[in-house]
């Protein structure tokens, strides 16, 4: 088991209490005050389905539809954002299709818990305008079926070869919205719906729960809310929220290739991107990839030949697997090395992982190498051979040394590429619990808060930016940004917080958390779930991030309760015996389903 390095804490915006002054430090629940939902009912479909519907979609072999966000009759959201948000901020980032990619959360037991989206039609750019725009619970919530991720956001404009596709009609929602003047549920009616879901003995002796309403950010339930529990995968929330915070939903993570110290001599630097993609086989939709790069890299050069590649990886300092991890990890398909330069999320063989996603549950042999392997490819695409094609590892020069006439000067930019955007790689780390994104975006956080971008940076960067948030960073410690530590501990009532900060249009770059979320009886890791009686209220009503290790089961996100009130929901439980996978998370799916037929008053 990997050792817990103990947490730097800043003195300044972290949030946490103490002795010193913070801008941070709130104890109490984000307060929401005005959610801005549509004032009148929104009608029903004009066909009559009802969210029961849904269950007779999953019995006649259709999943149902995830929710998506409708805005309401105002300004979009767009033209709301600050200039810093960028232009895709408010949107919601798009569910990807099989392929898209991304390492799933750790077995646990004989059945992981891993999912993978079906293929879904692909909506025009008008529809797309129409569904995507993410004003959160400043809208009505309408249920369509969505399209793939690819091509949305990640390119600047269609593929010239991409053939022509024919229009297809505005998709119809199938579940009414959220309701605005729905009566909001009581503190006694959500106890007396959850009390006794919560005594079941597969969720082990420590189960801590929080419930709270979206549109008053009024806590309605509590049971261990405040208290530190082991949160496994559900931490890729709070580094989705602190990432878009830090970051922005538009910024692109660049790698870089500079002229080395001697004439010929390429510098890869990486920037953190772990999706790079060496061709247009990568396993990453739309992917920044090398081949671009050296192509840049050949005009650069002009007449030099290329003669040896240098990867300087040097912006990820520190140990390469994270705290706590159990010892399978690193060779266990889920996890990889941590490094600022890799390709492919350090899979050996993407394609091969892209086509045995599904089967194999995400799981991907990981190379032990990452920056090496990716000098090696951007070697073979400059042309270089036998031994000119190895690399090694050094730090790139500074730029400012008097070129020569024949070649570029020192430390002068060759080339650059640039990933996909903020959004959509939240998007796939949450849909797939994509852990070495998780931890790539982490680090992103640390730089964006001077911290060093390491397991160590990023957990201090993620208490900084909490602190900003005006949220307590004392319900958070964190030695990674995936949740395959089983070090870190969240609260409840902290991702209650998050979510409910994410939905209440003060913070519209942080929408992008909702695109991702799997839907029950749909997609992601709920794909498979929400599919008997007992959760059928679920299906297609909750969408949720989940987490699982060996004895941790962990559930956080969103539901509309039978009166169309749109709540959010985190309960954790660490302490579950051994064997009980599926009926632990039988019994977490029955607590969210609760809320889901529930009015709760």
């Amino acid at each position: 088991m990997g050792r817990e390095d103990s947490h730097y804490r800043p003195e300044g915006v972290d949030g946490r209490k103490g002795g010193h002054p913070r801008s941070g430090g709130a104890t109490g629940r984000v307060p929401v005050p005005e959610a801005h939902l549509p004032r009148t009912p929104v009608p029903p479909p004009a066909d009559g389905i009802d969210p029961d519907a849904t269950v007779q979609l999953t019995r006649s072999g259709e999943r149902p539809p995830p929710p998506m966000w409708r805005p309401p009759d105002r300004a979009p959201v767009a033209d709301r954002l600050p200039a810093s948000a960028g232009p895709t901020a408010g949107f919601a980032a798009p569910v990807p299709q099989p392929g898209a990619g991304g390492a799933g959360e750790p077995p646990a037991g004989p059945a992981p818990e891993y999912g993978r989206p079906p293929a879904r039609r692909r909506l025009p750019l008008a529809v797309l305008a129409t569904v995507l725009l993410l004003a959160l619970v400043g809208a009505g919530l309408a249920v369509v079926r969505p399209g793939p991720v690819a091509g949305w956001l990640g390119a600047d404009r269609p593929s010239p070869q991409a053939p022509a596709e024919a229009a297809e009609p505005e998709p119809v929602p199938v579940l009414a919205g959220p309701d605005g003047n729905a009566p909001e549920p009581t503190p006694d009616g959500v106890r007396a719906a959850l009390e006794p879901l919560l005594r079941a003995p597969e969720l082990g002796s420590r189960v801590n729960v929080s419930v709270a309403d979206v549109t008053s950010g009024r806590s309605l339930y509590s049971r261990g809310g405040d208290a530190g529990t082991v949160p496994a995968s559900v931490t890729k929330l709070a580094t989705a929220v602190t990432v878009l915070g830090a970051r922005g939903p538009d910024h692109r993570i660049p790698t870089r290739a500079v002229a080395g110290a001697n004439p010929g001599e390429v510098v890869l630097v990486g920037g953190g991107d772990p999706t790079l993609a060496v061709d247009g086989d990568g396993f990453y939709p739309d992917a920044a990839r090398l081949d671009d790069l050296a192509k840049q890299v050949k005009q650069a050069l002009g007449g030099t030949a290329p003669t040896r590649v240098v990867v300087d990886s040097s912006l990820f300092p520190g140990q390469v697997y994270g705290p706590g991890w159990d010892s399978d990890i690193p060779t266990g398909g889920f996890g990889a090395a941590i490094s600022a330069l890799m390709t492919d999320g350090a899979r050996r063989d993407p394609q091969a992982a892209k086509k045995n996603f599904d089967t194999s549950h995400g799981w991907a042999e990981r190379v032990p190498q990452p920056d090496l392997v990716a000098g090696r490819a951007f070697a073979r695409l400059l042309g270089l051979t036998g031994a000119a094609a190895e690399v090694k590892r050094d730090t790139a020069p500074s730029a400012g040394a008097a070129p020569s006439a024949a070649a570029p000067a020192p430390g002068a930019e060759l080339g650059k590429v640039e990933s996909l955007p903020m959004i959509r790689l939240v998007d796939l780390m949450i849909t797939d619990s994509d852990n070495v994104i998780a931890e790539a975006l982490a680090r992103q956080v640390a730089l964006a808060r001077d911290q060093p971008a390491s397991f160590v940076g990023g957990a201090a960067a993620t208490d900084i930016v909490i602190g900003e948030l005006g949220l307590s960073a004392d319900e958070i410690t964190l030695s990674d940004g995936s949740g395959l530590s089983r070090s870190n501990r969240i609260s409840p009532s902290l991702l209650t917080d998050l979510i409910s900060l994410a939905g209440n249009g003060t913070h519209p770059e942080l929408a992008a958390i909702f695109g991702g979320l799997p839907v029950a009886a749909w997609s992601g890791t709920l794909g498979g779930r929400y599919q008997v009686p007992a959760t059928a209220a679920g299906a297609g009503v909750v969408r949720a991030k989940t987490g699982t290790l060996t004895r941790v089961h962990a559930i956080a996100g969103l539901v509309t309760t039978a009166d169309g009130r749109l709540l959010t929901f985190a309960v954790l439980t660490d302490q579950t015996p051994p064997d009980s996978l599926d009926d632990t998370r039988r019994a977490l799916d029955r607590i969210t389903s609760a809320l889901a037929r529930c009015g709760c008053r």
